[in-house]
């Protein structure tokens, strides 16, 4: 579970099994992704998505004292000119006012107020194309971190930055990635920091278990 998420009634075109059977999903913590219309539509569906994993633990929702307030996604990420000019050009409804995009609450910067971590998915496919945390700054937010190499998505983990990268073979479909590169940030100094990162390698995960091991 990405965590506090307010899931839409989209079904997963593949439920990824390979990727239930790895470890380094265990215990994500609980976020948030806004599910009303005009901006903040969930896509529930797709490869870039990790909560096809069951049995982690949910952290508590944010108190009313942390406060978090919903915001529209699809405005900030086209006044944000850190955001490339292609991903604002695609982000168009995928039907109705129902935007291709994943939005979550929670605290990775250290501030008192809570921080918006965005991904822009493909509605086809809801691959992710782009992934985007912004933090409180005065009146309004202020981008801290963008991934434009897709397939990409973060999500919130325990208070660090967990990206997932999709990795393709040649013969692969996009519901079937042949491994997945996790890279886990902290905030430190006044920006994110590499943690950690592994590769998990999907192609042994039919004969008995996907194979996931450290990398750098």
């Amino acid at each position: 579970m990405r965590g506090l998420t307010c899931a839409g009634p989209r079904a997963r075109r593949s439920a990824r099994a390979a990727i239930a059977a790895t470890a380094v999903f265990a215990a994500l913590a609980l976020s948030l992704t806004a599910c009303a219309t005009g901006g903040t539509g969930a896509r529930d569906e797709g490869p870039a998505h990790a909560d096809s994993v069951g049995g982690t633990a949910a952290s508590p929702a944010p108190s009313p004292s942390d406060s978090y307030r919903r915001v529209d996604a699809v405005r900030l990420v086209r006044d944000d000119p850190e955001v490339s000019d292609a991903v604002k050009r695609d982000l168009k409804p995928c039907a109705g006012d129902d935007y291709p995009i994943d939005v979550s609450y929670g605290h990775l910067t250290g501030g008192s107020a809570v921080d918006v971590v965005v991904n822009v998915l493909t509605c086809r496919d809801a691959v992710g194309v782009g992934s985007y945390v912004y933090r409180k700054s005065g009146g309004g937010y202020r981008n801290v971190f963008k991934a434009e190499e897709s397939p990409v998505y973060a999500e919130i983990d325990r208070g660090d930055l967990m990206v997932s990268r999709q990795v393709y073979e040649k013969s692969d479909s996009v519901s079937s990635p042949s491994g997945e590169n996790v890279t886990t940030y902290s905030w430190t100094s006044g920006r994110f920091v590499e943690e950690s990162y592994h590769h998990t390698d999907y192609g042994k995960a039919i004969g008995g278990g996907a194979s996931a091991s450290p990398a750098g």
